[in-house]
């Protein structure tokens, strides 16, 4: 009854127009968050299920070598990272987000399903070793045939909707702090599902069975996309305003032919937007890169008799221009982070190698999985992304009359994951040291070193504390700064950042296990600590150059008014 009394009172009928069109104002906001959130901590725990515990799944079932299987981790971290700048460009230019979803946690299915079939049927694995043999045989061309294609396809999966949802969630909310929020939110779903995927089903998958474990990320994958579609009329679809890329386009191609114009001072000398002409907010050519602002400069040819465009490839918008200026400037900030983020792809790997000849007991009868142990990193930036922004944040604000802007949170990010890999360099140099107190080094097999597996905890969580406050900061700086055609590959660069640090990952580690003897099969003989130490030196450089692109990136800021 009280649903109906507004229409009532104001006299519209149920079937109006008027009633129609709020109907459609009212789609977006809050209602939609437990079916945007729902769906991807789900869709997180599926895909990210199925490559946890790729390593041991590699090395155990697949008879792959423990440094090939890091380097087929990572290179399959790499293409679900990369994924999502395409599922970005597509629904920025052509099908919007939630046809991409839709498609992308379709095709993680399709991708889940063979997977499953891997762990469930003997005849997709390599056969088992016998005892009486010191070989086993390598998979079949086809058994690796199907392991590669379920992987490739469970990656794009993860890929194309990862951040492509986190860009569609934010759209249904208009005001930026909200969005922020919902950002922060969403981090917070995606690390709860990978704690649970790295826990709860890694740990299936090594105690009750590979197909248990496997067909659990399938059955999340399904509920993921009912939960998604059920949502469907509550959602508010940005439709997409063509290829964003063709503009960028048209600003070089025009400033190119326009190069020996001289720039002019005069407003009025500027084409802008048809809805800028007669108001006071005119988006303003600046200064920064001033070689772009050719294109926007009107000449004899460039509009028709009524002052519209003629010739788009010859004349650009200010706003246009603008928007490119703004893609600059940004990329310097995103450049800083390619070596932020490729040592944490390294020390997660490495971890789960260190991990494999430690006391990995908790008590008499429970063996921590080795897979498990990058949870740490998840759990960590699980709690501190909330304990920033509902404690620390405000506090700053409240006392100190101060708050820490993006760049200051991502500069923060880039100081604890130094320290984190300092930390890892020690923890690994006392693990070498009581192997070869114990001449652990001179044996065969992988011998375990009599030392407790929780010291992984440590340099992992403050690796987790670190991207609690980058990795949301980077992806809202993005979101805010891009132009409004680019929100969704606004979201989705930050996945491109991770899918570049898993390839130079899997690039450093086989160039380490080429040029030096640090990372030899078993470990125990290696020196995996000095690895540790040149990402420390590489990490400090890159940070040096953070500070530099972010005071050259405030120095450059501009806003359209």
């Amino acid at each position: 009854m009280l649903s109906g009394s507004p229409n009532m009172l104001s006299g519209e009928l149920p079937g109006s127009s008027d009633s129609s069109m709020r109907s459609k104002r009212r789609k977006g906001g809050w209602v939609t968050f437990p079916f945007i959130i729902g769906s991807s901590g789900l869709l997180c725990l599926a895909a990210y299920g199925s490559v946890a515990n790729l390593i041991v799944y590699l090395v155990q079932q697949f008879n792959v070598s423990r440094i090939a299987a890091v380097q087929i981790f990572n290179i399959v971290n790499g293409c679900g990272a990369i994924a999502p700048l395409v599922g970005g460009i597509i629904s920025d230019s052509a099908a919007g987000c939630f046809s991409v979803i839709l498609a992308a946690s379709v095709i993680s299915f399709l991708g889940l399903v063979p997977m499953t079939l891997t762990a469930i049927l003997q005849s997709l694995r390599r056969p088992p070793c016998t005892s009486s043999s010191n070989s086993c045989k390598s998979p079949s061309t086809f058994q690796y045939a199907i392991l590669y294609i379920s992987l490739a396809l469970v990656s794009v999966g993860i890929g194309g909707s990862r951040y492509t949802m986190a860009t569609f969630g934010a759209n249904q909310f208009d005001d930026p702090k909200r969005q922020e929020t919902f950002i922060n939110w969403f981090f917070i779903a995606l690390y709860v599902a990978m704690i649970l995927a790295s826990t709860v089903v890694v740990f299936v998958q090594d105690t009750v069975g590979w197909a248990w474990g496997y067909g659990t990320c399938l059955a999340a994958n399904v509920i993921s996309i009912v939960i998604f579609l059920i949502g469907k009329w509550h959602y508010k679809e940005v439709k997409p305003q063509g290829s964003p890329f063709t503009g960028i386009a048209r600003v070089v191609i025009a400033a190119i032919r326009k190069r020996k114009l001289a720039l002019s001072t005069n407003v009025s000398d500027y084409f802008y937007e048809d809805d800028q002409m007669n108001s006071k907010q005119m988006c303003q050519v600046t200064s920064k890169f001033s070689c772009l602002n050719r294109a926007a400069i009107v000449t004899e040819g460039d509009t028709n008799s009524d002052g519209s465009l003629a010739k788009p490839w010859r004349l650009c918008t200010t706003q246009q221009v603008e928007d490119l200026k703004t893609l600059i400037s940004i990329l310097s900030i995103w450049s800083s982070s390619i070596f932020l983020c490729t040592p944490i792809g390294v020390q997660s790997s490495l971890a789960v190698l260190q991990a494999l000849t430690m006391d990995r007991h908790l008590g008499a009868h429970f063996k921590i999985p080795a897979s498990s142990f990058p949870v740490f990193v998840l759990l960590a930036a699980a709690i501190f992304i909330p304990f920033l922004d509902h404690v620390v944040y405000p506090v700053c604000h409240k006392l100190l009359r101060w708050s820490p802007t993006l760049l200051h949170r991502i500069g923060v990010g880039h100081v604890l994951n130094i320290t984190a890999m300092v930390a890892s360099a020690l923890v690994e140099a006392r693990r070498l040291h009581i192997a070869h107190d114990h001449n652990l080094t001179n044996q065969k097999d992988y011998a375990t070193v009599h030392m407790s597996a929780i010291w992984l905890a440590a340099p992992l969580v403050i690796t987790g504390a670190g991207e609690a406050c980058h990795l949301p900061g980077q992806v809202s700086l993005y979101y805010e700064e891009f132009p409004t055609s680019l929100k969704g590959t606004a979201t989705a660069m930050m996945s491109v950042l991770v899918a570049i640090a898993y390839y130079l990952s899997a690039a450093i580690v086989n160039a380490v296990k080429k040029s030096t003897v640090w990372l030899p099969n078993d470990i125990n003989q290696g020196r995996m600590d000095n690895v540790f130490w040149m990402l420390v030196v590489v990490q400090t450089l890159n940070f040096c150059y953070y500070i530099l692109c972010a005071k050259w990136y405030r120095k450059q800021l501009f806003k359209c008014t």
